[in-house]
């Protein structure tokens, strides 16, 4: 068990390390681009979003999970692959060219045609180089994604703020979006460690698609329930009102679905290797259920208490409505990493069956939400996420239980501690802008109190989960250095 956790911890720091680092760069240059670029361009931008994560979800068509999850794979079933994602992609390119003036109709926004039409390159794009990336994460070599995603954001991020100060607008954002695609492509190919045989295998398809096309359906269910929220606020409210929900879904992303991405890709091939051993994975899976969720209640109501000066200070004033969206999607998406990890459980025992029972009999929950926040506004839409997150916890705690033995009981006496610790820590935190400071000074000071009583608390707990973190933390760091 040593050398998996040793694996485990390196995953995990190099993870942080790329992710962080990545997603630093990325929420600078929308900090840039957010003060030279109109809400009402980010929100015709954000209007193409559903539309190119669905087709990226077809890409893969569950193959990825399939991969890692396979204990021996050939050169077949890596070629298989990679031929079926570059066809599919391309194909699925073509519709959405041809289907560009359809989406502009639907939106009554001209300008969103030629944007889907250049922005759909990623789909090809990502198609030449899934499989590379699904191999770094099979063999938890972060450390080369890393390198290779901070060169890609940061050549990218340059040349769309260039391009945002000549005058491009709206261009920027969309050059941004194909670029980075881009540059990770051409990168992990000039690396060199893997290339594809002239093979293309039915018995390597169907053994993997047999087990990926539940988690492909699962997956565009959920990216389509992820995403529908922008669909609904660009068909039914204004553009301005849509940049500014997309602005705080950005915001509140750096944290939550950073945090939820790396627990989860560095977890599943890991816990993948043990899941014939119950009772090392269900050991495996409550330490990791503890130490995450330390840090996403403490990092999403953190987030949320200081929403406000934070907003004004790095985007500017004429950012603020987006402000109480952003606190509200906090408290939905303290949660998500929780998700994660019971529906890794389900998928690290084979059980896509369950997984895409699961998604179905959530979006029929979410259904009557969804209409609610349609005839009430974007924030009853998003109190609605709220009450569905819990019940996605529930839906999938309950079903993860028997499977490896970690009940929704279980869980949640190991996390109420440390939802106390953050939810108080937080309330302070909040407390500070009834000082009527100026928002630097406001911002600075929630900041400092809520590390410090946060670390502060934990320390004086002697909590051991606390302690691996701040070990993961460490070395995150050194290996920044």
């Amino acid at each position: 068990m040593s050398s998996l956790k040793q694996k485990t911890l390196a995953g995990l720091s190099w993870s942080f390390a790329d992710n962080f680092a990545s997603q630093g760069i990325a929420f600078t240059v929308q900090v840039i681009l957010a003060r030279l670029i109109d809400p009402e361009e980010f929100g015709v931008v954000t209007m193409i979003a559903i539309f190119i994560a669905l087709s990226i979800t077809f890409i893969d068509s569950g193959f990825g999970q399939a991969l890692i999850r396979k204990k021996n794979c050939t050169q077949a079933d890596y070629s298989t692959v990679f031929f079926f994602n570059l066809a599919i992609g391309i194909v699925l390119y073509i519709l959405l060219y041809f289907s560009a003036p359809l989406v502009a109709d639907f939106f009554n926004e001209p300008r969103v045609s030629p944007i889907l039409r250049v922005a759909g390159l990623v789909l090809i794009i990502n198609a030449a180089s899934v499989i590379q990336l699904t191999l770094l994460i099979k063999n938890i070599d972060f450390k080369t994604k890393t390198k290779i995603s901070l060169s890609a954001e940061l050549l990218s991020g340059g040349i769309a703020i260039v391009m945002a100060f000549r005058g491009f607008g709206i261009w920027s954002l969309v050059a941004r979006s194909v670029l980075v695609p881009l540059f990770t492509a051409v990168f992990i190919w000039l690396s060199g460690k893997w290339h594809p045989a002239w093979i293309f295998s039915i018995k390597s398809f169907k053994e993997l698609f047999g087990f990926g096309y539940k988690l492909l359906l699962s997956t565009l269910i959920n990216t389509a329930s992820r995403n529908i929220y922008s669909l609904i606020i660009g068909k039914f409210f204004s553009a301005a009102t849509l940049g500014f929900y997309g602005r705080a879904e950005q915001f509140n992303n750096i944290f939550s679905s950073t945090l939820t991405t790396n627990i989860q890709r560095v977890s599943y091939p890991v816990l993948a290797s043990i899941q014939d051993d119950p009772e090392k994975l269900k050991k495996g899976y409550r330490k990791l259920i503890k130490s995450t969720m330390m840090v996403a209640f403490s990092l999403m109501l953190g987030l949320a208490a200081v929403a406000e000066p934070l907003i004004t200070v790095l985007i500017g004033e004429q950012w603020l409505p987006c402000v109480p969206y952003l606190q509200l999607m906090c408290f939905a998406s303290m949660l998500y990493p929780l998700h994660a990890m019971n529906l890794n459980a389900i998928t690290v025992k084979g059980r896509s069956d369950l997984f895409l029972k699961l998604e179905i009999i959530k979006q029929i929950i979410d259904v009557p939400l969804i209409l609610i926040g349609i005839f009430l506004g974007v924030e009853a839409l998003l109190i609605g996420s709220i009450v569905m997150s819990f019940a996605c916890y529930f839906l999938n705690s309950y079903y993860s239980a028997n499977l490896i033995h970690y009940s929704t009981g279980e869980q949640l006496w190991d996390i109420l501690p440390l939802l106390t610790v953050a939810g108080a820590v937080s309330l302070l935190v909040w407390g500070v802008t009834f000082l009527h400071m100026n928002n630097w000074a406001t911002l600075m000071i929630q900041v400092a109190a809520g590390a410090g009583l946060t670390v502060g608390i934990y320390e004086a707990m002697k909590q051991p989960d606390y302690k691996e973190m701040k070990q993961i933390v460490l070395q995150t760091i050194h290996k920044l250095v």
